[in-house]
């Protein structure tokens, strides 16, 4: 029974993303280790961006120096 959770800063990810996400994954599973669709949840959470961090940066910071 796999359980796949995917995290994505808060960023405008359509609800049509996220069906291919779950649909993708799911397919992924059943390919590679011949798991069961029925059985394979995947869940998505949305973080907000300033609860993101990248190389100990928050992600706005560690976007505007990689740009700089």
């Amino acid at each position: 029974m796999p359980y796949v959770n995917i995290k994505v800063t808060r960023e405008g990810v359509t609800p049509e993303q996220k069906a291919e996400l779950i649909s993708g994954v799911t397919d992924l599973l059943v390919r590679v280790l011949d798991k069961s669709p029925a059985t394979t949840f995947v869940v998505i959470d949305e973080v907000a961006l300033e609860n993101w961090g990248i190389g100990g940066l928050p992600v706005n910071q560690y976007r505007r120096e990689a740009a700089g």
